[in-house]
């Protein structure tokens, strides 16, 4: 992929970052002395903007005694992709799509969780051409590291302007020789962020979402207010997998020098990142990451494969 490509591509996630930021945001509910309201089913914040009705006699009573007209939302089951009208870009071209798609597969298997598990997959699975292609250029450039450490080396004392243009011209030929482009990796971490968001804020902002249960989790709870329930078992497991899938995923695409300690804890580092973030998601996110991961994971296992067998995936 070309930088002239890789620039379009950040210039739209700064885009998407940015209509999320000045359109349809979530909001916090709060009460008459501007405190954030809780929601007591799921012990957290209740969002101010809903896009439907909850169905918890308790979440209900909160929202009505605090100011919100639930009559002039439709019921979670009726929801479609032209109520509430237009609600600026972000929210009605990105979260209430998404945020119908959850509910209408929701409806078909039963459960939120699973309609969200299938629509990660959709997701993964159009996004497959360009992942994989990322998964290549990982398993190329691990192939090719030894000569590019080779080539660090060499210049390793060297700061003068012609060393540092020599050593660019010997990085680019080995980069040309396996195909290399080292801007292609960055290209579906800006893709995901977008999407991310909009998971976020579909599964606040859809009561029937965040009400949803799976396997002892609720849906809208953080681990952080989860571990304190009954069911704490079922956020440490969620924890552990995301921890186990983050760290797995890092791994299989570490690809700088490893005798660098450096880039030798970067895996360690980015799952402590990721975790520390996970305590304080909703579980439904949780459950969004984890399935990435595991795609992701099953993706480069296939590429790797595929590229040992054949010399390419």
């Amino acid at each position: 992929m070309s930088k002239k490509k890789v620039n379009i591509l950040g210039k739209i996630t700064i885009i998407a970052l940015m209509l999320t930021l000045t359109t349809g945001c979530t909001k916090t509910l709060t009460d008459s002395n501007k405190k954030a309201v809780i929601n007591e089913v799921t012990g957290q914040s209740l969002t101010e903007n809903i896009l439907c009705q909850p169905t918890n006699p308790i979440t209900i009573k909160s929202y009505e005694d605090n100011g919100v007209d639930l009559s002039k939302l439709p019921k979670c089951e009726k929801f479609k992709l032209t109520s509430g009208g237009y609600e600026g870009l972000w929210t009605s071209f990105f979260v209430k799509p998404l945020a119908f798609l959850l509910i209408f597969l929701g409806k078909l298997v039963g459960n939120y969780a699973i309609s969200l598990i299938i629509i990660s997959l959709l997701i993964r699975l159009i996004a497959y051409p360009v992942t994989k292609k990322t998964a290549l250029q990982s398993e190329m450039l691990k192939e090719a590291q030894p000569q590019i450490a080779m080539i660090q080396q060499k210049y390793k004392d060297k700061q003068d302007q012609e060393s540092m243009m020599k050593q660019q011209q010997e990085l680019m030929m080995v980069y040309k020789k396996y195909n290399i482009n080292p801007m292609a990796g960055c290209l579906f971490a800006m893709l995901q962020l977008p999407i991310f968001i909009a998971f976020f804020e579909a599964v606040q902002r859809t009561p029937a979402i965040f009400e949803g249960t799976f396997f002892g989790l609720q849906l809208g709870t953080t681990p952080t207010v989860g571990i304190s329930t009954a069911t704490f078992y079922a956020y440490i497991i969620l924890l552990g997998l995301i921890a186990f899938t983050t760290w797995y995923s890092f791994k299989m695409n570490s690809t700088g020098n490893m005798s660098d300690p450096a880039m030798k804890s970067m895996p360690k580092m980015m799952t402590i990142m990721i975790v520390v973030t996970a305590l304080f998601m909703p579980s439904a996110l949780g459950i969004y990451w984890v399935t990435s991961n595991a795609f992701t994971i099953l993706q480069n296992i296939l590429v790797k494969r595929s590229k040992e067998a054949h010399g390419k995936a």
